[in-house]
Parts: structure tokens; C-alpha cells; sequence
């Protein structure tokens, strides 16, 4: 996958001192580097019978509606707070200092649907954890978190334990 590495803006101190910010705008950008990124986030999924494709904000629009094409499947944003029009479901999860809150509408996902969570990037694993969390509050089984980019040493797998969690790349 040195291919989608090589398309990978590495932007140092940002957003803040000390941080290293895997920019996937670059890849984004690029037809080919873009094709193969869906491509690849979408085969291990290819026959799992996926029934609705969520992606969290932000990136993880971009991404899961390109898989969710690809599998030939809806699509539901998972979105901060306020930002749904509708009536919504919360789940609170915590930050290094803090908390902050995802929310997905009522209707975004039925019992018993079979759903794909997607994000550009595992980290902390906390707003994937907290996603989860809101699928399944709703009823629906989650086969899977895809996620492009995982951050190895910041653990986000922990925080998924019981999860199928597929990243195409690892840093």
C-alpha cells in the first residue's frame, strides 16, 4: 500500500505542537490514489451482505459514500451535535480533556440491518466506539469498522475489542 502512503500529506504540528496529521486531502485529490483507497476499503466487505454504509464525520462522508456505492447500499451520517435536522440518538465519549458527542437520526439505521462503519482514520477509538454504540442502540448489527488510516500506537482497537476493524493502512 505504498501506493496510498505515498499520497499521504504529512503535516507536522498540526493541529497542534507535537502532533503529526496524516492529511488524506492529497490522496483525495488524486483519481487513481482515490479509486484505489475505496477500492480497498470496500473488499473486505465486498460479499458480507451489507445492508447501509455509516460514516462519521467528516472524512468518513467521504469514504463511506464511495463504499457505500460500491456495495450498492444506502448511506447514513453519523454527525457532532446539531447538525442533524431530525429527531437524533447521542452518545457521549471522552477526549483526552473532556468529552464530546456524536449523533445519528432515528431512522438512519433499521433493526436487524447489517451495517459498515466507516472513517478515514482509528485513533483514540473513541468516536468509532461511540458509533458503535448508536447502530446498535438502534437495533442494527454492525459487521464492521473500515477505516483507511489506523494509528497503531494510540490503541483505538482497544476501545474495540469485539469489533471487525479492517484499516488499509497503519502508521
Amino acid at each position: 500500500m505504498q501506493a496510498l502512503k505515498q499520497r499521504i500529506r504529512h503535516v507536522p504540528d498540526f493541529p497542534k505542537p507535537g502532533i503529526l496529521f496524516y492529511d488524506v486531502t492529497t490522496l483525495l485529490q488524486d483519481g487513481e490514489g482515490f479509486r484505489l483507497a475505496v477500492d480497498e476499503m470496500s473488499a473486505p466487505y465486498r460479499d458480507a451482505g451489507v445492508d447501509m454504509v455509516v460514516g462519521i464525520e467528516s472524512r468518513g462522508f467521504i469514504f463511506g459514500s464511495a463504499i457505500a456505492d460500491r456495495l450498492r447500499t444506502g448511506f447514513a451520517p453519523v454527525r457532532k451535535p446539531g447538525k442533524l435536522p431530525s429527531t437524533t440518538r447521542r452518545a457521549s465519549y471522552a477526549l483526552e480533556y473532556g468529552t464530546d458527542a456524536l449523533e445519528i437520526h432515528d431512522d438512519a439505521v433499521k433493526p436487524g440491518q447489517r451495517v459498515l462503519i466507516v472513517d478515514d482514520l482509528l485513533a483514540t477509538g473513541g468516536t468509532a466506539a461511540a458509533t458503535v454504540r448508536l447502530v446498535r442502540e438502534l437495533g442494527a448489527d454492525v459487521l464492521g469498522v473500515q477505516v483507511l488510516i489506523e494509528l497503531v500506537g494510540l490503541k483505538g482497537r482497544d476501545r474495540l475489542k469485539d469489533e471487525r476493524v479492517e484499516a488499509v493502512l497503519q502508521y
